[in-house]
């Protein structure tokens, strides 16, 4: 190994990915795991696994919560962008101008 310090680097900026959609499929099998499993409650019950169940149920109310939050980020960085984009051409008018 090499003894000499690497020069450090500038982070790199985050990926940006659609998180609305995202949550939104997990959501939707966290629900449909908990419906699949529902016919089969007894079985659960007789071997002490009804804690599947209830987890997926969590789960997908926890999807939901997750939800609200995605689309209100998502919101508000549009707001964000939006706000710098119209300051931008003021700026730039503003710094001529003077």
């Amino acid at each position: 190994m090499s003894k000499e310090l690497t020069p450090l680097r500038e982070a790199p900026e985050p990926l940006e990915a659609n998180d609305v959609a995202t949550v939104t499929v997990g959501t939707i099998i966290w629900f449909a795991l908990f419906l699949g499993q529902l016919p089969f409650y007894g079985w659960y019950s007789d071997h002490g696994h009804t804690w599947w169940i209830w987890t997926c149920l969590a789960g997908g109310c926890l999807g939901l919560v997750g939800l609200k939050y995605v689309r209100a980020r998502r919101d508000a960085i549009r707001r964000a962008r939006a706000a710098e984009a119209d300051e931008t051409p003021e700026a730039a008018q503003n710094g001529h101008n003077g």
